[in-house]
């Protein structure tokens, strides 16, 4: 069927209602918009849906969300009636129609005589995570898009040991995609799925389960003790669901002096502070600064609407507050939880952290220096959360930390995602405990460089909406494929990885070796000088991204290298 008779069905037949079919009345003239919305059904990925919130089989409305959760539902129907009776948790966070689309999913489940368990209100995506693990949920859903612009809502899957669903996504795939008729889908009244125990609402008893576990990650309590009074920390939840958790958890370990941005304290959709929710930009701390500068902060902490990044402003040398990009916030974490764990003789001998590729490599000599094995996994928190799961079952290493470039973290193993709300608690110890010997974080950050060198990395995305865009982000994958470039910068490629063909190749010797992940979209150039560059597609967004690494002696070197690697490849893209 093509994309006008499907734009055509949507608007005549009785199962869509009156909002949607105006809505599409509304564009019936603008067929570029009717064929964008209408060529493919929003494509369910390994981690689930996400797209621009409206009608059509490429939006995110209550069709699609109810099509993907059939899909699900029908998975879990195949283990059997344990599974149907242990359920499913649902959370959502402040976006538009968020509510709405996790009532349409707890409807679709109730449908299916599967158990569904939804928070009353929005909670963090890690508290999902949580929730699954302690309720023994065989999966859950969270409906959020992250950092995404207002536009956007999404639909992320977990599996039963909290983790997003990376074993199971291919499986769950084929049964959504094979819904061809939104008509079969499976639906039951959202107070009769109550009234008949299907649908259970979840509230205080698993925030308090979930609280009292963050705390015991927790490796200072004494420089929290001592500082707790008077240590000033500015907390933003961008109009997001980290609010409540986050001041929760500060004030319970003994943070007596955090103050909110109240001008982004409340949840709200559309993001009116920012032009998009995204701790990454500097740009959404504008306010937080301000507050800051008045109230003589000692660190600005600011969480994206699911709450499961985090960004962080320091003051320099200067006294002027600055923004720390994920690979800073890491790697000073890696340093502070080995080095404070191995003070206190709680270090396991097997431990491990890990990080994505495209993280900073600087981790890796940090866990060296420490004997902790620093592992890579692909880009996207999943497989951190994946390789825990394996940590478990093999018992060969004790999971310590892992964090990823794009401002996520987590310390310990009690859920299978980054988590903020973890993360905000961490830092702000961390901060406490350097500043009880005299430094600031931007000083022991100095001082991290010092100790094992000056690393810088960058990000450049480069945007190609629509189906033409599509075309464009796969042309520029095959042309660095089928044309290898063997220098950069003059400086020449001495290893180029290809992970979707999971080969590796010596440029300078032609010996090749086999690369033990799972197959993704992804290019990687090793430089003679220790420089890298990474290319890939957005797995959540219409992008091609380019990630860019050096290391050198001083910040001027660094900063050098890495304006004229990424200008190079910048300018040759097109």
């Amino acid at each position: 069927m093509g994309y006008k008779d499907k734009y055509l069905q949507w608007i005549s037949k009785d199962y869509f209602d009156e909002e949607t079919k105006v809505e599409l009345r509304g564009i019936e003239k603008n067929e570029k918009e009717i064929e964008d919305r209408f060529y493919k059904d929003l494509e369910f990925g390994t981690g689930g849906l996400r797209g621009i919130i409206g009608a059509g089989t490429n939006r995110m409305n209550i069709y699609t969300v109810r099509r993907a959760t059939q899909g699900l539902c029908n998975y879990i129907l195949k283990f059997g009636k344990e599974s149907k009776d242990r359920g499913v948790a649902i959370a959502y966070d402040s976006r538009n129609k968020s509510r709405e689309f996790s009532e349409e999913v707890c409807r679709v489940l109730a449908g299916n005589g599967i158990k569904a368990y939804l928070f009353d209100s929005l909670r963090p995506t890690p508290q999902l995570s949580f929730a699954v693990r302690t309720l023994n949920c065989i999966s859950g859903i969270v409906i959020t898009a992250s950092h995404n612009p207002p536009e956007y809502n999404g639909y992320k899957v977990y599996w039963e040991d909290g983790g997003q669903v990376v074993y199971h996504a291919d499986e769950i795939i084929k049964e959504v995609n094979a819904i061809d008729n939104f008509e079969d889908i499976k639906v039951l009244a959202f107070e009769e799925g109550k009234n008949l125990g299907l649908i259970e609402i979840l509230g205080e008893e698993i925030d308090k389960l979930y609280i009292d576990r963050l705390k015991e990650e927790v490796i200072n309590k004494e420089c929290i003790e001592k500082l707790g009074e008077d240590f000033k920390i500015i907390y933003t939840p961008i109009h997001g669901t980290g609010n409540i958790p986050v001041r929760r958890v500060l004030k319970e370990i003994g943070f007596k002096h955090v103050l909110v941005v109240k001008e982004q304290e409340m949840p709200d959709g559309a993001f009116p502070t920012v032009k998009y929710p995204n701790p990454e930009e500097r740009e959404v701390f504008e306010i937080a600064i301000e507050l800051g500068k008045k109230e003589n902060a000692d660190i600005i902490m600011g969480t994206d609407p699911d709450a499961d990044r985090v960004g962080v402003v320091v003051k320099n040398n200067q006294g002027e507050y600055i923004t720390l990009n994920g690979n800073q916030i890491g790697c000073l974490l890696t340093e502070y939880i080995l080095s404070q764990s191995k003070e206190k003789n709680i270090l396991p001998s097997n431990g491990a952290i890990i990080k994505t590729i495209v993280t900073s490599p600087m981790a890796k000599n940090i866990g060296e220096n420490y004997g902790v094995e620093v592992i890579d996994v692909l880009t996207g928190f999943k497989y951190i959360g994946e390789k825990i799961l394996e940590f478990e079952k093999n018992n060969n290493y004790e999971y310590i930390f892992g964090f990823e470039e794009s401002y996520g973290f987590l310390k310990g193993d009690y859920v299978r995602d980054k988590d903020a709300v973890n993360a905000c608690m961490i830092i702000a110890e961390m901060a406490a405990f350097y500043k009880s010997i005299g430094l600031t974080l931007y000083q022991a950050l100095i001082k991290l460089y010092d100790k094992y060198g000056y690393y810088k990395e960058d990000l450049y995305s480069l945007t190609m909406k629509g189906k033409e865009g599509l075309e464009k982000i796969k042309n520029t994958l095959t042309k660095f494929r089928k044309n290898t470039p063997r220098s950069f910068n003059g400086i020449k490629v001495v290893d180029f990885i290809d992970y979707k063909s999971s080969e590796a190749i010596n440029l300078l010797t032609n010996e090749k070796r086999k690369i033990n992940l799972p197959k993704s979209d992804v290019l990687y150039f090793t430089l003679e000088d220790e420089s890298w560059i990474a290319v890939r597609p957005s797995g959540t967004e219409p992008k091609v991204k380019f990630y860019f690494g050096v290391k050198g002696l001083s910040f001027h070197e660094v900063d050098f290298k890495l304006k004229s690697l990424s200008k190079e490849v910048i300018n040759g893209i097109g």
